[in-house]
């Protein structure tokens, strides 16, 4: 295990009814920006529920933050955040809203000229508008972790950055409100899940066995409780479980102290920004075709996951984890979520411009052990097909 640093700020409330606490968490007469997505939080009460708790603050609402945060949208919302000089934000929504609200406390006290270099890390985060989330759509763990994903339309790049400065100061996870969510957004959430725990899991062997369990803990339990609460939305054990295990997943708890991968991520970024996918989308057709494409570099851990996760124990070593593979990719398909690129339309001679897209973007050495080249992206992609 590798020497690392573990620091993780954020306050979790969790359980039904939490959002009420909110009065608790943000001093009267604080000016607050609620920032949201779409209308299931109108349509669910929960943002009814939040203007309420919040009944002793100054609020101001920013709302239509799209499922892949947009740069050009967001700077709405900065702009109105320093018109009304607010001092804290509440993102209300899932991952893609928390992701958006991260992008906007960092770009609000930005003295440059153009926030994108905060995202393009050509500028540094140097402060931020604290903020807190209520969740409404488990999937990126964005609740309990400072990084964000945001894309900017008119160069069609979707990027990563982060910042210490940019953890919540506190999340609710109230279960009961992700109730309503159609059963795409609940499978995605448990790909999403599941992949990320993989980044930080699935690279090779790193002496690092408490780490190891935690990560096999999660996988198992998405597998057990994913089906279930697909079926059963309003089934509220499962429905917890599968809540926590996404921001479990990417709290950096798992990653603290082991290498890490991120390529699939990297990759599927690019399948986002260029066609559309949803971003678990994405990561169910790269996933599979990473691992085979890059089956010796991580054969040590693929064996340990067939065993551990998926009870593969019949057999060599290149048959289970060759078996583990596959179970990964009937899993994904199981919960609705397809696995190959020509489900989406996309089509070989598609794959030279997301190869570009990579090199354009600085993805030219990825993996755990920066030796996913544009050679092996291409490969990747090809195999996903």
């Amino acid at each position: 295990m590798q020497n690392f640093t573990y620091q993780n700020p954020t306050k979790i409330l969790f359980g039904k009814d939490r959002i009420a606490d909110l009065a608790k968490e943000i001093p009267a007469g604080q000016r607050v920006l609620i920032t949201y997505g779409g209308g299931s939080v109108l349509k669910n009460g929960t943002l009814v529920e939040v203007r309420a708790a919040l009944s002793h603050a100054v609020v101001t609402e920013f709302g239509g933050i799209e499922p892949n945060p947009s740069f050009e949208n967001l700077m709405g919302a900065v702009k109105l955040a320093r018109e009304t000089r607010t001092e804290f934000i509440l993102a209300v929504g899932g991952g893609s809203v928390i992701d958006g609200t991260k992008f906007i406390a960092a770009a609000i006290p930005f003295s440059g000229e153009d926030a994108w270099d905060l995202v393009i890390r050509k500028a540094p985060v140097k402060e931020a508008v604290p903020f807190g989330t209520v969740l409404t759509l488990p999937a990126t763990g964005s609740e309990m972790n400072s990084g964000a994903v945001i894309t900017r339309k008119s160069i069609g790049a979707k990027l990563a950055f982060g910042s210490p400065l940019l953890f919540p100061r506190f999340s609710v996870l109230d279960p009961t409100k992700t109730y309503s969510l159609p059963p795409r957004q609940i499978a995605n959430g448990v790909v999403d899940a599941f992949v990320h725990t993989m980044e930080q899991y699935l690279t090779y062997p790193a002496d690092a066995p408490l780490q190891d369990r935690f990560s096999e803990g999660i996988l198992r339990t998405l597998i057990e409780v994913g089906p279930i609460t697909l079926q059963h939305p309003e089934q509220y054990e499962a429905r917890a479980t599968f809540v926590w295990s996404a921001t479990l997943a990417l709290n950096g708890l798992i990653g603290a102290g082991v290498p890490q991968d991120w390529a699939t991520h990297m990759i599927g970024h690019e399948l986002t920004a260029k066609f559309g996918l949803d971003h678990a989308q994405s990561l169910a057709v790269v996933l599979p075709a990473m691992l085979t494409e890059r089956f010796e570099a991580k054969r040590a851990k693929l064996v340990q996951y067939a065993e551990r996760v998926w009870d593969l124990r019949e057999g060599d070593d290149q048959t289970r984890a060759t078996q583990a593979i596959e179970r990964t990719r009937t899993f994904f398909e199981s919960l609705g979520v397809k696995t190959r690129l020509q489900d989406y339309g996309i089509q070989a001679a598609d794959i030279p411009n997301l190869v570009e897209a990579l090199e354009a973007h600085g993805m030219r050495a990825l993996g755990e052990k920066r030796d996913v080249t544009l050679d092996v992206s291409r490969r990747v992609l090809e195999r996903a097909l």
